[in-house]
Order: C-alpha cells, then structure tokens, then sequence
C-alpha cells in the first residue's frame, strides 16, 4: 500500500500535495500543511475524466417519460453557452461560479467567444419530487455553421429560442426558428440579458409574439449571467417540452447525430436511441456502410463522459464500439443490433463545402507536417474536404473546402494554434459550373481549372454558372442608405422590403438574391461598417445561376502566377486587377530590371504597375570632362538592364505571398 512513509522525501512533499488538494481538511503537520497549500495547482493536473468517472447514473431510472431532449438556438453572441454553464449549474452538474463555458472545449472557441462545434450534456433536474434527465445539446450561432444546428436538432423534442433583450430578433434568429420549426419542435421563447441597462424585455416579447406568432406571456425574462429566472426556465423545459417517444422493449434503433475522434478508442460516436436498450459488449451494425462493432462503452456527457451500464429510449449518449477512423461514424447513420435489422431512420443531407482555399506551408520542407496537422483537425469535422494540390509558386499544399469564410478563418486559427503552423492560405474561391455544348457539367474549384477565352469560340461555346444564396438581413432604419448601396454594389437583387413588426427603434427586413462569391470576402465586414454593426445577416443557399464570368490572370514579368489567378465576374474584372497588381507592387522586392505586374483576362492586360529598377550611380567616379563621357557609361548601363529584363526571371518569394495573404 502507498503511504506517505514509504516515499522518498520530494515524492511524499508531492503525495501529501495531492492529498490535501483532493481532501483539504486532512490533518496534516504545520510544514507540510504550508507546502501543500502552495503546491494545490497540481491538483488542478488530475484529469476531470477521472473525477466524472466516480459519477453514477442509474439509467433504468429515467424511462421516456422523465426525459427530456432539448437545444439552445440564438443568433451569434446572444448568450447561450452563458445559459448553458447557468443550467449546468442550478442542477449541481457543475460547480458554482464564472463564466466558464463548459462547453465551448476548443481554444478558438473561448478566446472568439462564439461557438463552433455544437456540444451536448446531460444533467439530472429534480421537479415536484421526480428527477428528469435534461439532454442539453448546444448549437452554434453563426450561419457558416447551421449544418450544426440541423443535425442537433434532430435528437431533441423542444428548443429554448434565446433572444437578446437589448438587440431583439436577428436574422439568424428568424433562420433557427424556421428550421426548429420545420421539425415539429416546441419552441420555448428566452429573453436574455434583462440586467443590461439597455434591456427593453417587454417590447421583445411583442416582437416575438409578432414575428412568431407565439403568446407574448410565453417569453421567459432571464439574465443568463446573474441566473435571474434561469430557474423559471428548467422548470418549462420539463412542463412545455414533450418526452421522447420510444419503446425500450423493442429493437434496437439509434441515431447517429454527431462524433468526435479520441486518440485511444478512435470515433467515439453521439446517438439518440428512439427503442431499444444498448449495453456494453452488444454486437452492433452499422445500416449505412454494413460494418459489425463490439461496443466497449456506453455512456452519457455530464458534461464529461460517465459511463453507464445502458442507454434506452428516449436517451442520448455517447458509444465507443471500435471505430478506428472518423468517416466511419457516418453521420445520419442508423445503428442496430446484429441480427435484428431495422428500417433506416432519415438520415442528414451531407454537408456541401462552398469555400475553397489553398492551404500552403510558408517553408516548403514543412508539407508533410502540415498535412498531417490537417488531417488531425479533420477528425473531429466531417464537413471539410481536403485534396492534395501542387502550385508552381508555392509548392505542395491543401485544397481545403469549407463551408463559409468564417469555418475558413477558425481552421486557419486552429492551424496556428493548435499545430504551431506557419501557413499561407490563397484567396477563397466558391464551385462553379461549366456546362459544355455537349450537356456535360463540370464543378470548378480551382481557377487553373476554369476555361480561357480561347477555349469558348466558336463552336465551343460554354455556360458558366455561379453560385446564389437567398441572404436575409435585418437592419435598424437610419442605416437603411447605406446598406442598399452595398447590396447593389456586390449585385444583388432585392425579394422583399419590409418592416419588423412590433419593433422598437424601427428595423427594417429584407432578403436578397446574391452571388455565394460576393459574401465570402469581406461582405460581412462592410456590412458592420456600414451599420456600425447593429446589421445581423444570414443565407441560405439558392442553387446556380448563368453568369458572365472570367478567369483573371496576373502575370510578374510576362510569366503567370498559378496562385493568384481568380474567378470574377466580368463587371468588375478592371477594379479587382487594379487592386491586386498595386497589392503585387507593394510586397516583390526591387529586381537589377524594370519589372511589369500585369492582370490579364486571356491575352489582353486590363491592369499594370510598374516597379522601377534598382539603379546604381554609374557616373559617381567620373570627376569633370565632357558630358559625352557620362552618357557612355550610362547608355552601358542601359543596354545591361535590356539584356537582364530579356533573360531574367522573377521568382516570387513565399514571404511576398505571406505578406499578400494577410493584407
């Protein structure tokens, strides 16, 4: 048996630490006492795996009827995962105290504040002398990431509607909504953030009952912050939200909603089961590929894993069965027992990447760490897709695709953070199709891949078809100049104008057809420019349309730059090549020779800067005489540069390209 006697004496300082920090009223010597309280911090190294592991839960005591699946839906930034660790910890799930953000796990999440990946937890909330088992399922707030919210959705009964009570309803919101709606699940309204001085809780609640269409006295005035009414809304999570429908005696019929990779037990995979019971060392299959597992483990997410000795109907948790590799926990998969099959349960529409970008180490000689980097971050997300691609500028590298700008930008983040990697991302591209005479359909994802000028005469003539989304912004009245403007500028078509009602100050809502290319830039930056970010926004995609489009090309000294070409639309072909070249001039060094950037559509160069050579006095030796004298060395001089400027060649540096990149 260890004790403190049979350790050395720096091992037995470092047992008493942990001791106390796991016990700390333990009696222990003045000394050791003092040492402990400082050394407390070690403690903090126990993984809470092992304390959630010292949890039981009982599963059998919770049959449908005691359950309750529910999500959180809100537009960015109105407080969920704040309400998220509040109801955490009114059911005891977690310990009182801070902003903790128990479920926002990734780095990138905590230091944005904004949620990426959605989590789900269970807790035990005790109502009238019966003890309910809460599925909490957290969902993003931002549109690139709304493929989350409808797979989450899928594996609850009710929603809790958060809305901001100094901002009222956003786009998103509106977007949530129907999409919570679509699916048949009762909506219970939250007005957060009461306790701001701003905070106008009735007039959004008239706001809701009007857009909506739901009570106003439905509304439930919180502060997720403070926990003001925060019990109020555990209590109509168990009283509105209707209980799972499932029979625990019959087959074995589980959804596969989410997953993440572990390094040790491989995917580990999120499930609601609608019937059945699953236990440890049952042997399941997977309906979508056929595969048979061995389940190791079952369990749910209190928030951290806790095993269990089953999971029922009604229930979600999570199953490690073997999987080695991510894409094999398909979601929307439906899993059952061997021997036992069931009918498929419907499943989710796969996520479609519409952001690509290139994805290159700034040092060449770091390629094969970076795709591994890649491929680790992949694990744990399905929706981004990752190919191999070679540049002539910049060497190996990704063709990554995403599902909008935002998922580009949190990827790159993860990338440097995560990985310490050093990486040059191109500029984003968006699919489009081309349509040969021959009726075949071509997705281009890479601009080398799109047709010149020269290959559409004739009788080659092609159909080019870019991307469009249905984009839904709601902005305050006084705002309403200078956002028309921009929607026009980026071509927009106006659907609809019209007023938000019972909305005070005024704001106006209105939906747009816009090419998918003109958002992925810096459209959302404008728009908060614009609004001085009181403008919320959201999409939707909207299929294909036939357009005008062009590949632009620009050239260093005659030659192209496969890494800088891009997709543009004809009418604004000029302004985007005047702005690339003059950001080209400021990052390539001085050459011995004059040096044209140029951008080119086919052979004809719409654009041009010039960097001057660098010029050396050649006449500084010369002291007086004729002026003859001079000119001979100049005229030398410049006949040197002409052969230069025929012969030489421009390598652009990677650390031209890094400095582009991020400007």
């Amino acid at each position: 048996m260890l004790t403190p006697a049979s350790l050395t004496s720096r091992r037995r300082y470092t047992f008493l630490a942990f001791q106390y920090a796991l016990r700390p009223h333990t009696a222990l010597p003045a000394a050791s006492r003092t040492f402990c309280q400082s050394a407390a911090a070690l403690a903090a190294t126990i993984p809470k795996k092992a304390a959630a592991r010292k949890k039981q839960i009982d599963m059998a005591d919770f049959p449908p009827e005691q359950i309750r699946n529910f999500s959180v839906i809100a537009h960015i930034d109105h407080g969920k995962s704040t309400l998220s660790d509040r109801l955490l910890e009114m059911t005891g799930t977690i310990p009182e105290g801070g902003n903790k953000q128990i479920l926002d796990k990734l780095e990138v999440e905590r230091a944005r504040g904004i949620t990426v990946k959605a989590n789900s937890a269970s807790m035990i909330y005790n109502w009238e002398g019966k003890d309910y088992l809460l599925n909490l399922i957290d969902t993003p707030g931002h549109v690139d990431f709304s493929y989350e919210v409808s797979r989450s959705l899928t594996a609850c009964q009710g929603a809790l509607l958060l809305v901001d009570a100094t901002q009222g309803i956003q786009a998103q919101t509106l977007s949530v909504f129907e999409l919570a709606s679509a699916r048949g699940l009762t909506i219970v309204p939250v007005i957060n953030k009461i306790d701001l001085p701003a905070a106008d809780a009735p007039a959004v609640a008239q706001e809701i009952a009007a857009t909506f269409d739901l009570p106003e006295s439905s509304a439930l005035p919180i502060s997720a912050k403070t926990g003001r009414g925060v019990e109020a809304v555990l209590q109509a999570i168990v009283e509105r939200c209707p209980a799972p429908a499932g029979d625990v005696d019959g087959p074995l019929k589980a959804l596969l909603f989410d997953s993440f990779f572990d390094n040790f037990r491989g995917a580990v995979s999120l499930v609601k089961l609608e019937s059945g019971t699953l236990r440890k060392g049952d042997q399941i299959a997977s309906w979508h590929s056929g595969r048979k597992y061995t389940v190791s483990e079952v369990g749910v997410l209190h928030p951290e894993e806790v095993p269990t000795a089953h999971l029922q109907a009604g229930q979600v948790g999570y199953v490690v069965c073997g999987m080695k590799q991510s894409a094999e926990a398909h979601i929307g998969d439906t899993i059952y027992r061997v021997g036992q099959p069931v009918e498929a349960l419907p499943g989710f529409k796969p996520a479609k990447s519409m952001v690509f970008a290139g994805v290159f180490p700034v040092d060449n000689k770091d390629f094969l760490r970076l795709e591994e980097s890649v491929k680790r971050l992949t694990l744990n997300d399905a929706s981004v897709t990752v190919q191999r691609e070679s540049s002539a500028a910049l060497g190996q590298g990704c063709r990554i695709g995403f599902l909008g700008q935002l998922h580009l930008d949190v990827f790159r983040q993860r990338l440097e953070d995560e990985y310490d990697s050093e990486v040059i991302v191109t500029a984003p591209t968006v699919p489009y199709n081309v349509i040969h005479p021959s009726g075949e359909t071509v997705t281009v994802r890479v601009p080398s891949e799109f047709p010149e000028p020269s290959q559409m005469t004739g009788g080659r003539k092609m159909e080019l078809q870019e991307p469009i989304v249905n984009a839904e912004l709601i902005v305050p009245e006084e705002f309403i100049g200078p956002v028309l403007d921009l929607l026009n500028t980026h071509r927009g078509d106006q659907l609809h104008f019209g007023y938000l009602e019972g909305s005070t100050p005024p704001r106006v809502r209105l939906r747009y057809k816009l090419p998918l290319a003109e958002i992925v830039t810096d459209f959302y930056s404008k728009l908060k420019s614009a609004t001085s970010g009181y403008a919320s926004f959201e999409y939707q995609q909207a299929g294909y349309e036939k357009s005008d489009l062009v590949k632009l090309n620009l050239l260093v000294h005659g030659e192209p730059v496969d890494a800088l070409a891009m997709i543009v639309h004809r009418s604004k072909a000029i302004a985007t090549g005047r702005e690339w070249v003059k950001k080209l001039k400021d990052v390539i060094p001085r050459q011995q020779f004059e040096v044209a950037i140029q951008a080119a559509i086919g052979s004809k160069a719409i654009a041009r800067e010039t960097i001057k050579a660098v010029r050396k006095d050649v006449t500084a030796g010369l002291y007086g005489g004729h002026y003859d004298r001079k000119l001979k060395h100049l005229n030398k001089q410049k006949e040197g540069k002409k052969r230069l400027k025929a012969i030489g060649r421009i390598s652009v540096p990677q650390e031209a390209f890094y400095n582009l990149m991020n400007q």
